[in-house]
């Protein structure tokens, strides 16, 4: 016997299921990086392991649909932002200082397929565009810097985050680096 709305509380649940695997594997995910066991993943969720995998065959799916979400998060942040042209520095800052508590969730991107890193790169690319362009326009950034620099500076802080064996120390060399960085390419409109 089949019961009415039976399946739309199914396909809820499922998307309630999906949803928390993803918000589970972003925190688990990102503390433990290639070392996160799926297990953990699932206790956190609150589902069973074969819940994990009848929605991700592997590892890598999970990892692409986490790298994903955050992308969608980005992307709206990026585009509540995308009129304020002030915001922009205060904005880039949280997301570079983002991808430093997100090292081991990057690390784990760069075993994903060439084609699927590529096209998140595109949209954080794109994410980045309308607030970068009003920046400009404003006068709070340089004009020579195009969306795809943004890249570079992403890859350098991810870089100087990597370095040593010490965590505080390599923590406070990327926490620099991003100041710098931001010198260099925001402007402060008080000075002529």
């Amino acid at each position: 016997m089949v019961l009415y709305g039976a399946p739309s509380a199914l396909r809820r649940d499922a998307r309630r299921n999906r949803a928390a695997i993803v918000e589970a594997a972003a925190d688990v995910l990102r503390g433990r990086g290639p070392g996160a066991r799926m297990s953990e993943i699932a206790r956190r969720a609150g589902v069973a392991l074969a819940t994990i995998y009848r929605h991700f065959p592997d590892r890598q799916a999970l990892t692409a649909e986490v790298i994903g979400h955050q992308l969608g998060q980005l992307e709206e942040a990026a585009a509540a932002r995308a009129d304020r042209p002030a915001a922009f520095r205060p904005f880039l800052r949280a997301v570079l200082h983002r991808l430093i508590e997100m090292k081991s969730l990057i690390a784990l991107a760069d075993g994903l397929d060439a084609g699927v890193r590529r096209r998140y790169q595109q949209r954080l690319v794109a994410a980045f565009a309308p607030p970068l362009r009003s920046a400009q326009d404003g006068g709070y950034v340089r004009t020579d810097l195009v969306p795809s620099d943004l890249l570079l500076l992403f890859a350098m802080v991810q870089g100087v985050a990597g370095t040593g064996e010490d965590p505080a120390a390599a923590r406070a060399a990327a926490d620099r680096s991003i100041d710098l960085m931001l010198d260099g390419v925001c402007r402060d409109r008080h000075v002529s």
